[in-house]
């Protein structure tokens, strides 16, 4: 599945209709958070730029950003979606990279309380690792400046799972650490399939019970 326009603009439009979904019932929940996903090295060696030097294969980490949102039907059961990136480049073989994961998701709460509500989630989706190379241009007037160039991506299949709860600092706003994890299809690129995610944020419910 590629992370294309249309899948993005889903996205955006499931938060952009948050704030009006519990005027008609239910409630929905926004949020955003910082944390890491991590993989392991494929330990692949590969002669990029074919100089006879090839290159290891890196392990996946660094800060990565997490966005999302729900809206629940019923008390316990909702639809949601998910979307996290790398919040910086990094190497690559020689080349840089940025993953992109994005989920649509079922979700089931079960066991709230005012302050504390746990939150399961599962769904599919996609993921999407972007190359590009670095490259520096100098010039007497503005200086030097680094752009990068986008070359190629790889798109693939990707089953999403996680567990949160959303911590109640008053009757709207909502500390959310999670625990998720991406089974995704032919990730050749890095070490394993199961590909485990750690995040912290912070949200908003809308329509939730004065």
């Amino acid at each position: 599945m590629k992370l294309n326009r249309k899948s993005v603009s889903v996205l955006i439009g499931l938060f952009a209709v948050l704030p009006a979904a519990h005027a008609q019932s239910g409630s929905a929940n926004a949020y955003f958070g910082l944390g890491t996903i991590t993989d392991s090295s494929s330990n692949q060696q590969i002669d990029t730029f074919n100089t006879g030097n090839p290159y290891t294969t890196p392990k996946m980490g660094g800060l990565f950003g997490d966005v999302g949102g729900s809206f629940m039907f019923t008390k316990q059961l909702g639809i949601g979606a998910d979307f996290d990136w790398r919040t910086t480049r990094a190497a690559y073989t020689g080349l840089n990279y940025r993953p992109y994961f994005y989920s649509f998701d079922a979700v089931y709460e079960p066991g709230k309380t005012k302050h504390f509500v746990p939150e399961v989630r599962a769904g599919i989706g996609g993921v999407n690792v972007s190359y590009g190379i670095a490259s520096t241009a100098c010039d007497a007037l503005v200086g030097c400046s680094t752009t990068n160039q986008f070359l190629e991506s790889a798109h693939h299949f990707q089953v999403h799972m996680g567990v949160a709860a959303r911590y109640y600092m008053t009757n709207h706003i909502f500390l959310r650490p999670a625990v998720e994890g991406h089974w995704v299809s032919n990730f050749s690129q890095f070490g394993s399939n199961w590909v485990p995610q750690y995040s912290m944020g912070i949200g908003y419910s809308f329509g939730r019970a004065e």
